[in-house]
């Protein structure tokens, strides 16, 4: 079965750029462990069983980096770094105390950023999409997962490095963020422009 961003009804499965501007700004207004959570869904692209298994040690705060494990398919030891914005990781810094939790591996201390059940995280979720006012197939964290593809590809990231941040097993399931419609497309259109 190839990957779409249509479900079979032909709705789509992304956020579009206003709607994950709204998440974002619904999530700013929530509790701030709930808001570092959705902000982490939304600027690196995680699965939600690869924020809540995030340790602090997994934060580089110098290299702006955020090191996932890849908990799909059920293989431990597989990681990807992905590259987050200052002002994301500076609150990420501020609200989990990463720097006093980093110290602590020294004791051998491995700590976890959020101690939410799976249960409790999608709940906190899907009251930000509920206040950001979104709705249908797309208010999922999918749709926020493939909303960042998507950012990636108008922003001319090239496909095989957006393959590694997402951990993508094949191009062709990275190549669909390429399909976007409405805002998206006429982005994409003017990059594709601009490069010529």
């Amino acid at each position: 079965m190839t990957a779409s961003l249509y479900d079979p009804n032909g709705q789509r499965k992304y956020l579009t750029p206003s709607e994950r501007v709204a998440f974002l700004g619904a999530a700013d207004e929530a509790p701030r462990e709930t808001r570092t959570f959705c902000h982490m869904l939304a600027h690196t692209g995680c699965r939600i069983s690869e924020a809540l298994a995030l340790i602090a040690d997994r934060v580089d705060l110098k290299e702006g980096v955020i090191v996932f494990e890849s908990l799909k398919r059920g293989k431990r030891g597989v990681y990807r770094a992905v590259s987050a914005p200052p002002p994301f990781l500076d609150t990420l810094n501020t609200v989990h105390h990463l720097k006093a939790a980093q110290k602590r591996r020294d004791q051998g201390e491995r700590v976890l950023l959020w101690m939410f059940a799976r249960k409790t995280a999608w709940r906190h979720f899907c009251a930000v999409m509920k206040k950001a006012s979104i709705s249908r197939a797309h208010a999922t964290p999918i749709g926020l997962r493939h909303a960042f593809g998507i950012k990636g590809v108008t922003g001319r990231m090239p496909l095989n490095a957006l393959q590694k941040w997402l951990r993508h097993a094949m191009l062709s399931t990275t190549s669909i963020y390429a399909d976007a419609t409405g805002p998206e497309a006429e982005q994409l259109a003017k990059s594709m422009r601009g490069s010529t």
